[in-house]
């Protein structure tokens, strides 16, 4: 062919096909206690008769407030052992951030499974919060690509939140979240009485996300949230289940009939205020919790949304109330970090946000309690108002 000949037609094989994924999310209490089959159904539950291997992994800090945790695991597989059959004595990792933050445990992790000779037909227990969860996940999926794990979350947020969806991930390179798969779990077990164990601060934490769902989703939630947040911010426990139980369906019921579970695309409708909590979080050193800071991240974005004319002022007052009310505080000095060229630093988590998925920015702001709007640009000299006007307190400056 000489240089002048026209390029050959290509010619294409398209393939297209879809896979289907189902999975539980399970709600008790005395998870094992051994006449509670629910753990059991969660591991074994599509090959009857078959005794299934499997191995768990254990949160330090919830191994620390119930000692005999591991002890009672391995009797409760004992006791189930027609069924069950424990690989090795519990691992136990340590749980928060510095778990995604670690390359080495995460290697280590992935040793253990190939030592243990966990296969795609054994199971990997995960007990612990969320970023525990989220590494020993990713681990889970990145050996023999992907076996199956079961999850136990043991904090509000991993209950109501991210412990039900199909996201995994760790830190690394001074990103949140910047190595992960999307692997959904083999099955979800929400025990409430790890929650009657929690920290009230890590309690607490957790109801951020169930403020931020209903306020982009379901306007009756929201209200409910507003007539029970005294009860919420003492700790109630029946106000805790149904907060849980009802955050966890919206989150599922997104997640099975928005159209986009692996986000190829370029919206995060359930991440409403997350572009700034991400960053705090990292500037912060991550002493600032996920909840906490997605706090702070909403009351950012109300302000926004109602000095870009979005939001009427009386919803932006209603929101930030209620999350004082459950105990969050909505200011850091971290907003007022700057950069060598005087710009606010956590204005970095917007482009740091749209990297993450790609394609144009999209931003969830409320146009109303109950109903998100998703946005593509933010006028930065406004959001530097917004933080201007968060420094002076929600109530004062919405009243």
């Amino acid at each position: 062919m000489s240089e002048s000949d026209p390029m050959p037609p290509f010619e294409t094989v398209m393939q297209r096909f879809s896979v289907s994924f189902a999975y539980p999310v399970l709600f008790t209490r005395a998870l094992l206690q051994t006449d509670n089959a629910t753990l059991r159904h969660a591991i074994a539950r599509d090959d009857a008769g078959v005794r299934h291997r499997f191995v768990a992994v254990i949160d330090q800090g919830v191994a620390q407030h119930r000692p005999g945790l591991a002890a009672q695991l391995e009797r409760y597989a004992e006791h189930h052992a027609d069924a069950l059959l424990l690989a090795a004595a519990p691992r136990l990792l340590p749980g928060g951030e510095a778990v995604k933050n670690d390359p080495a445990m995460l290697e280590a992790l992935q040793q253990w499974l190939h030592e243990q000779h966990i296969d795609r037909h054994s199971a990997v227990v995960v007990i612990g919060g969320g970023a525990l969860l989220d590494m020993a996940g990713f681990a889970a999926a990145t050996v023999h690509r992907g076996v199956r794990v079961v999850r136990v979350p043991t904090t509000v947020l991993a209950q109501n939140d991210s412990g039900v969806g199909v996201k995994t991930a760790v830190n690394a390179f001074g990103s949140k979240n910047l190595l992960g798969s999307f692997a959904p779990p083999y099955a979800v077990v929400n025990d409430y009485d790890f929650i009657a164990t929690l920290p009230m601060r890590a309690r607490i934490a957790g109801m951020a996300e169930a403020v931020k769902v209903a306020a982009i989703r379901d306007l009756d939630f929201f209200c409910w949230l507003e007539e029970h947040a005294s009860r919420l911010g003492r700790g109630d426990d029946e106000a805790c289940r149904y907060l849980i139980r009802r955050c966890a369906e919206l989150h599922l019921r997104h997640i099975g009939t928005a159209g986009d579970p692996f986000e190829f695309g370029s919206a995060r409708p359930l991440d409403f205020g997350h572009w700034a909590a991400h960053k705090l979080e990292a500037m912060s050193g991550y002493q600032l919790s996920h909840g906490e800071a997605v706090a702070i991240g909403m009351a950012l974005d109300t302000c926004y949304a109602v000095l870009s004319g979005l939001l009427h002022v009386d919803a932006a007052s209603r929101l930030c109330r209620l999350l004082e009310k459950l105990g969050f505080t909505l200011w850091t000095p971290l907003l007022e970090w700057r950069d060598g060229s005087g710009r606010h630093q956590v204005l970095a988590g917007l482009d740091e946000f749209r990297e993450h998925l790609g394609g144009e920015l999209t931003v969830t702001l409320l146009q109303a309690l109950g109903q998100g709007v998703e946005v593509h640009k933010m006028d930065r000299a406004m959001l530097e108002d917004s933080i201007g006007w968060l420094r002076h307190g929600i109530p004062e400056a919405c009243s």
